[in-house]
């Protein structure tokens, strides 16, 4: 059973990287930690990144990486991942170091061909993150939309061992990594929603307060970001959401408040009938272009270092 601390990053491939650099740290409230050839590292947290962008011909989903407890627990999860039939590699000590991180696996999650990473621990700040444009509060949550959704979730649920907090049958289904409390750290949606392509469905930044939100409101469409669904509550997590494009027309959130699970005895898990409001409380739709834009790219490039 492999235990969790959080959601690390989320890396994306994007084709201007300077115009996302200016989103991301301008508009959005990042802070651009590092940056070199091809590559910036931004963070929210005392962590040295929680988003990295990467300049490429395509834009969408490089990578989704999660810190785990410790170095044993890297070791669990190899064994783990190995006899449920997966290729897991440990990145050599120079290449972990280079992208400033201790212990890391990286392995190919089996319906999508997405790359997946595990490290045990991360570089630390040494001055705090500095809030500008809005305070975030942390990375939140990656949801993906798949081609086998329910397939997908027994692999989460089975393997990699994240629970369910709740689904809307068909559509997505919330789930945690054990035992991080939040109400999802990570999302499996359907393919179906669009146009069964599987792809990046959205990424979430949790904000600190309603200001926030109210904050957005205004600068985001005053600086011609376009917004694709929210204001509006969810209903399974109860947070105020606000969703809106990246230069690339892939899918960012802003999101205020989370339900907590303890580790021992939560709730049972709810299914959501799938209808309109259930994911939004108070009657919004989202647009056409909300989770549409963001390729998987390819993983295999980036497995490096030796076969466990």
């Amino acid at each position: 059973m492999i235990r969790y601390k959080k959601l690390g990053y989320v890396a994306l491939g994007v084709t201007d990287l300077e115009k996302s650099i200016s989103y991301y740290r301008d508009l959005i409230g990042l802070q651009l930690n590092h940056q070199e050839d091809g590559v910036a590292y931004f963070t929210c947290s005392d962590d040295h990144h929680n988003l990295v962008l990467y300049q490429s011909a395509v834009a969408g989903l490089q990578r989704i990486s999660w810190e785990v407890e410790s170095d044993a627990e890297l070791d669990n999860a190899a064994e783990t991942f190995k006899k449920h039939g997966l290729d897991v590699y440990e990145l050599p000590e120079e290449e972990s170091a280079a992208i400033f991180q201790a212990r890391t696996l990286r392995f190919i999650e089996p319906n999508d061909g997405i790359c997946f990473e595990l490290y045990s621990q991360q570089y630390k700040r040494a001055d705090p993150f500095k809030a500008t444009v809005s305070k975030i509060a942390r990375l939140g949550h990656v949801v993906v939309s798949f081609s086998d959704w329910h397939a997908t979730i027994k692999f989460f649920r089975d393997v990699m061992n994240f629970d369910t907090s709740d689904s809307i049958d068909g559509f997505i289904n919330f789930m945690r990594c054990f035992p991080n409390p939040y109400h999802h750290t990570f999302g499996v949606s359907s393919a179906k929603l669009r146009g069964d392509r599987p792809g990046l469905h959205h990424v979430n930044f949790m904000v600190t307060d309603m200001d926030d939100i109210g904050r957005a409101l205004n600068r985001l469409p005053e600086n011609d970001i376009p917004i694709v669904f929210g204001p509006g509550r969810h209903p399974p997590s109860g947070s105020i959401f606000y969703y809106f494009l990246d230069p690339d027309g892939m899918t960012v959130e802003y999101s205020f408040g989370m339900e907590e699970f303890p580790e021992h005895n939560p709730r049972k898990p709810r299914s959501l009938e799938p209808r309109p409001d259930s994911g939004d409380y108070w009657g919004g739709l989202p647009k056409e272009d909300w989770a549409k834009r963001g390729d998987i790219l390819p993983a295999k490039p980036q497995l490096i270092g030796k076969l466990l």
